[in-house]
């Protein structure tokens, strides 16, 4: 019987900042380590470093100085992974055109899960018998699946590598499986990125498992470097779903 995923996104690594030796610089205490790094590369511009301007001496000025001013380029500098789980392979397939971004995808060819894991759309998800009729579907492929298996890998028989012929097998039989299989991926990019990213997908037009994605990936985001992603306003649509946007994005 194949079984519903959820959502789950987790900050796995982001960039780490070592002030570098000889330079009179000194980094804000309430900064982290991101934010730091981007206001350093902005001042070794034009070697502000002693903060002659007070009205950017703090680092969130400086920041929202250059969110405003569109000086985006230094966000580049930072960088965030996040660990993504429970996204259909539909989402994914829009989530890797953001070619800024790297990734490391789950393999079909490799992992032979026991059971089918599946995102619902919401839609169908709220509604018992969609719901119903989704996941009997959802079986029924599973099983010509399995069926494709075996006769594949009777049929590759001859093949003395038995990893090879696993592989073989299950890349032919995965074309039968549904878009809503769930996948898992490691994303990694730098911050004008994944601001490009909640920019584009988090709006009211966006594929709401995309939006739901992105909310996400902006809330762990606001928490590693807040001034860098706080000028994104989180909103709930009429439906009780969410979106964000910013003036800047």
């Amino acid at each position: 019987m194949a079984s519903v995923s959820e959502l789950d996104v987790q900050l796995i690594a982001a960039t780490k900042f070592q002030p570098p030796v000889g330079v009179d610089w000194q980094a804000d205490e309430e900064a982290s380590s991101s934010e730091a790094l981007v206001e350093f590369a902005g001042r070794a511009c034009y070697e502000s470093f002693d903060k002659p301007n007070p009205r950017t001496a703090k680092n969130s000025a400086y920041l929202r100085h250059i969110l405003e001013v569109g000086h985006d380029a230094l966000l580049e500098h930072a960088t965030a992974t996040l660990y993504i789980r429970g996204l259909s392979r539909s989402a994914s397939h829009e989530l890797v055109r953001h070619r800024n971004f790297s990734f490391s995808q789950l393999s079909q060819r490799y992992v032979h899960p026991e059971e089918t894991q599946v995102v619902l759309p919401q839609m169908i998800a709220e509604d018992e018998q969609l719901k119903r009729l989704m996941m009997q579907a959802v079986d029924e492929t599973r099983f010509v699946y399995d069926e494709l298996l075996n006769a594949l890998e009777e049929k590759l028989g001859d093949e003395p590598n038995a990893l090879l012929r696993k592989k073989q097998a299950r890349q032919a039989a995965r074309a039968v499986l549904p878009n809503s299989t769930e996948t898992r991926i490691v994303v990694t990019g730098n911050y004008r990125a994944w601001r490009h990213f909640i920019g584009a997908r988090a709006t009211e037009q966006a594929d709401e498992e995309m939006r739901g994605l992105a909310i996400a990936c902006l809330r762990l985001l606001q928490q590693e470097a807040p001034v860098l992603f706080d000028d994104f306003h989180i909103s709930t649509l009429a439906d009780g779903s969410e979106m964000a946007s910013s003036p800047y994005a």
